[in-house]
């Protein structure tokens, strides 16, 4: 088993178990204390489990990383599939862009772009797109939250219904094995289903990390996307369900 197999099989046991000691997953993967230390340390950097005395537990369900530390968590992964994404985006098209770090390097990304209409409910999104004197951006209304800048509401969900776009691009908390799309904030949720329900084609960006969280909000389903971006090959039980559902998937 390599260093990605046991890394992969820790998280599998903390997802199971709630929490696993370093004396227990020593002697599960028969290895040192140390290399379970590294292991442990390398997937709390990338947010997968919660580093705790002794051990790991599961990140929260209910609380997200804070936006501060999401920003710079697996930044590298993010920038790949940033790039690719806006690959996949013709000049002169419209889209929406949602709440998410991961949105933001996508915003940055597409300012090679010519002639882009964006309607976003993020503010640092906005703010990414507002140089460049060939795009549109228009800002939903709505109540701004202070930590990220996301917009959130009812306004904001009225403001959504009102276009119909030809990409939708959205982010995630967590990918669950069925196929559900997660995330922590009812509101942000509500705001997300709105901008999929009037987007031609969906997108989906998510590191690899996405798929071993578990917030507790249900945003929507892997069946209703077009295509999924990522850093890594995600699960087999996810593989089948974009296979089963036709949703393209795109590894950078």
């Amino acid at each position: 088993m390599n260093q990605q197999q046991r890394q992969n099989a820790i998280i599998d046991l903390v997802r199971h178990q709630g929490y696993a000691s370093i004396e227990q997953l020593t002697e599960h993967f028969v290895v040192t204390p140390q290399t379970i230390r590294r292991d442990l340390n390398a997937l709390a950097g990338e947010g997968m489990i919660r580093r705790v005395h002794g051990g790991a537990g599961l990140e929260s369900s209910t609380v997200n990383t804070a936006y501060s530390t999401r920003k710079s968590l697996n930044l590298e992964a993010k920038q790949r599939i940033a790039e690719l994404l806006a690959q996949h985006i013709p000049d002169h098209a419209s889209l929406f862009i949602n709440i998410g770090t991961s949105n933001e390097v996508i915003a940055e990304a597409l300012l090679g772009h010519q002639g882009l209409e964006v309607i976003t409910n993020n503010l640092k999104v906005a703010a990414i797109l507002q140089p460049k004197e060939d795009f549109n951006v228009i800002i939903a209304g709505g109540q701004v939250r202070s930590r990220d800048g996301g917009i959130i509401g009812e306004a904001t969900i009225d403001f959504i219904n009102q276009f119909k776009v030809d990409f939708g691009i959205i982010g995630i908390s967590g990918i669950d094995e069925d196929g559900s799309l997660l995330e922590f904030d009812y509101q942000e949720v509500r705001v997300a289903q709105a901008i999929i329900r009037n987007s031609r084609q969906v997108y989906l960006a998510a590191d690899h990390s996405k798929f071993h969280r578990n917030p507790v909000v249900r945003q929507g389903n892997i069946a209703q996307l077009n295509a999924l971006f990522t850093d890594r090959q995600p699960p087999d039980t996810v593989l089948r369900l974009l296979e089963i559902h036709d949703v393209a998937l795109h590894i950078a």
